[in-house]
Parts: structure tokens; sequence; C-alpha cells
């Protein structure tokens, strides 16, 4: 049998190599860490350089939608505690025309949002149901959470982000309430325009 030769003393790295690699790695890694990271994830920047790297910005956008996420959860149960009163203070302009084929139905829905509020429309969509949809802002881009939500699924996401209007079609991942919220971060007033075509029951403003 071939037994490999060990290799001598010599060979080996010393212990203060050692400890000069793991210096650097610590260095690189905490460079990594104030670089990139905090500004990516957090929109942390100490140093600028997620600034000029559009990486600051991103992170921002993160932590904002973190917080419309939490701000929706604590609205959703408010509505479920005290329904009258969420209705009483979230105005909503809803105009809408049912056309064939049968179950198809449209419906253009208006909000206005100050500064920080939020907003969240939902449509009643039975499992694999299909709606086309637009909406757009009036006073640029605000952050938005597209998502569903059923008895014993309280989220499902669809896509989230910050746009002045986007366009596209929503499938419904189950039986159940799916749309929209929306936060306006622009320090103005703006007005939201959703219309909406397709295979749904019933528009309603949870939050």
């Amino acid at each position: 049998m071939y037994n490999a030769n060990r290799p001598d003393a010599s060979e080996l790295p010393s212990t203060a190599r050692l400890l000069k690699s793991t210096g650097i790695a610590v260095v690189i890694a905490s460079a990594l860490l104030v670089t990139v990271v905090l500004p990516a994830d957090y929109g942390v920047d100490p140093t600028r350089v997620g600034s000029l790297l559009g990486l600051t910005e991103m992170g921002r956008i993160k932590m904002q939608l973190a917080d419309e996420a939490e701000a929706e959860e604590a609205g959703l149960a408010a509505a479920v505690s005290a329904p009258a009163a969420v209705a009483a203070t979230a105005p909503v302009t809803i105009a809408g025309t049912t056309s064939a084929p049968i179950g198809q139905r449209s419906d253009e829905t208006v909000i206005t949002l100050a500064p920080d509020q939020g907003a969240e429309i939902k449509l009643v969509m039975e499992d694999g149901a299909r709606v086309s949809f637009t909406w757009s802002s009036s006073g640029g881009a605000v952050n938005f959470d597209t998502h569903a939500d059923r008895p014993g699924t309280p989220y499902h996401g669809y896509g989230k982000g910050s746009e002045q209007r986007v366009e596209g079609e929503l499938v419904a991942a189950f039986t159940g309430s799916h749309g929209w919220f929306w936060r306006n971060r622009t320090g103005e007033p703006v007005t939201i325009t959703l219309n909406t075509t397709g295979d749904y029951t019933e528009v309603k403003r949870v939050v």
C-alpha cells in the first residue's frame, strides 16, 4: 500500500501566517459589510460607497417595504376587529360595470393618499381566476405589495417594489382576496387609479 509522505513542519503554515490570513479575511468581510451589505439590505451607508453604487436607495426601499408589511398586518387585524371603523376612515371611489361573458366585470377604483398613508384594495376571486389590471400614481413612485389572503393563509405574495405605474395580469393562487397595498412615501398627496377587468365578484378596501 502506498502512503503519501507527510509534509515537513517547514512546509506547514506558521501560526503567525494563519493569524495574518485570518486578519485579512476579517478586514475584507468587514469592508464588504460596511460598503455593500449594510447599504443594500438596510439602507445604512456610513462610507457613502453604497450611494455611489446605487445600493443605498435599494436598501431603503427594502426597509420601507418591510415596514409596509408590518403596517398592513396591523391594519388587517384592526379591520377584522372593527370593520365599520376602517370603512368610515377609508373613502374610496369605485365605478364599475359588469360585462359578458358571465362573471367578467370591469371597475375603476380611485384612492387619494396623504403622505405616508397606506391603502389596500382586494378583489374576491376564485382559484385560477384571472384579472387584467393597470394602476398608476399621479405623483411619482409609490411602494406597493401585490398579494393575497384567505382563512388560514394570511399572506401570499405576488410581487412588491416601488413604481409609478404597473400593468399586468393577476392569476388567483387560491380562492380568497387578491390585490394591492400601496404606501405613499413621496411627501405629497397622490391619487392612485386602479383599473381591473376579469373574473372577480367584489372590490373591497381592506385598509
